[in-house]
């Protein structure tokens, strides 16, 4: 990012005046001494002598005239600078995977009981200028929380999720966030996607999703949700067992592609210790800040100090 930025810089091209100025200041000056070398007297130069101190007075005045229209001038470019601000916040997507699988019991007291729980600590952490919303996906995608600051009723939408009976499809959960974070702008936009199945379903696929996601400038972030063995969901209508599966690789890539991290959880501890870890690591970008108050103010100031070497007590005009 660069240090120092203009948004009117036209202005800056009045500063061209300030060598001038002073290029006829000196001129001006060295001409009223020789004219006063080619009419002086021993008096009069003892004169000049004793003055000396109020000559150089004046010369302030004029250095002092010449940094407040400087500073003026820079101030009407509106300059910039990057400065460590929150004021504008972070947009924050919650997107949980709600499919059959989040039912399974490996997780106290279920993988979605237990997701909703770490999520909560994630939202509670977030700063008061930030908001948060929450997408849920199964075989499609839907809006659970709308995006707002107001963190006690998107927890409150939180508690109410349900694990549903359909399949997994992120594509659409990840799109959606999309939509979502970016439907307040002038933030910038994070995605936590949480996932413990592979992708099996919905309308949109995870590449065009990632996509999307990188068109928007979007950092996404995912959790693999399981354990280190197998967990068994139920049985197909010949009794062989069903196991949950975790699509890794789609999900590393949605997080490597986006500028986001992607964590694996095996058990509740781990899944608490990671939505707490992300909530640290969102970082709030230095954003352009206007500081052209600060060269006015400055102008301002240095034009009364003028005033007072003038008319105040050490006075050069009476």
């Amino acid at each position: 990012m660069t240090f120092l930025t203009f948004l009117n810089p036209i202005w800056l091209l009045l500063l061209i005046l300030i060598p001038i100025l002073y290029y006829f200041y000196l001129k001006s000056s060295k001409k009223r001494k020789r004219a006063a070398i080619k009419f002086s007297n021993i008096g009069l130069i003892k004169v000049a002598q004793k003055n000396k101190k109020l000559n150089w007075r004046k010369n302030i005045i004029f250095y002092l005239t010449l940094i407040a229209v400087a500073f003026l001038i820079i101030g009407l470019s509106n300059p910039h600078i990057p400065l460590k601000k929150t004021r504008e916040g972070v947009n924050i997507v919650l997107v949980l995977d709600v499919s059959g699988s989040m039912k399974a019991n490996d997780y106290k007291p279920t993988r979605i009981e237990a997701a909703k729980k770490s999520a909560k600590v994630l939202i509670e952490n977030l700063n008061s200028n930030d908001n948060v919303g929450i997408v849920i996906f199964e075989s499609g995608a839907t809006t659970a929380a709308y995006l707002s600051p107001f963190k006690d009723k998107v927890i409150d939408k939180l508690a109410a999720i349900k694990a549903k009976e359909g399949k997994t499809a992120i594509g659409d959960g990840l799109s959606l966030g999309v939509d979502m974070a970016t439907s307040v702008s002038n933030k910038k936009k994070v995605i936590v996607l949480l996932s413990d199945g592979v992708s099996n379903a919905g309308v949109i696929s995870p590449g065009d999703s990632i996509e999307f996601a990188k068109l928007n400038k979007i950092q996404g972030n995912t959790i693999g949700m399981g354990t280190t063995g197998q967990t068994v969901l139920g049985h197909d209508m010949f009794g062989r067992p069903v196991y949950a599966e975790l699509d890794e690789k789609t999900l590393q890539k949605i997080a490597k592609e986006t500028g986001g991290k992607y964590y694996k959880s095996i058990d509740t501890q781990t899944l608490d210790e990671i939505y707490e870890r992300i909530s640290e690591d969102i970082k709030r970008e230095k954003e352009n800040t206007s500081i052209k108050n600060w060269f006015i103010v400055a102008a301002i100031l240095i034009l009364i100090g003028e005033l007072y070497i003038r008319y105040g007590k050490y006075r050069i005009i009476s």
